[in-house]
């Protein structure tokens, strides 16, 4: 069954895609997220991300600041930073010697994460729709 999907990042209306050149996008969606689900797996950067959204500064956040917020030693707050800017989740900004970090959402990857969750939703959500007969039909053509 052919369906018409939500759009993919980059807000242009996708063509009607078939199941498996559904799959295969999604695929490939995971794979450019994969750093950023791994990162956000963790539950201590888990506790530095809410933080971030605790303290709501225009101008960002410090180490310091995280550290008291988390508990966590400064070097532990810097390598899991580390982690969260190379996922592309936080970005940095520097005034003279200070580095601010905050969430930056139209320029991470956040978007990217939440288009993804919305297209595994819309690919779960067509296939519980279709015709149980349907779907075991689907299902043993592609094994066979």
């Amino acid at each position: 069954m052919v369906r018409k999907i939500k759009p993919i990042i980059g807000g242009v209306e996708e063509q009607y895609m078939d199941h498996p050149q559904r799959l295969l996008r999604l695929a490939k969606e995971f794979g450019e997220c994969q750093n950023a689900l791994a990162a956000i797996g963790d539950e201590t950067r888990q506790s530095i991300i809410i933080a971030f959204l605790e303290s709501a500064n225009e101008k960002g956040i410090r180490v310091g600041e995280i550290t008291k917020k988390t508990n966590l030693s400064r070097p532990a707050v810097s390598h899991h930073i580390k982690v969260l800017k190379d996922a592309n989740i936080i970005a940095v900004h520097r005034e003279g010697r200070m580095n601010y970090y905050y969430l930056e959402p139209t320029k991470s990857i956040v978007l990217k994460l939440k288009h993804l969750f919305e297209n595994i939703e819309t690919i779960m959500n067509d296939y519980w729709e279709e015709p149980s007969g349907q779907q075991s039909n689907e299902a043993e053509e592609q094994r066979g």
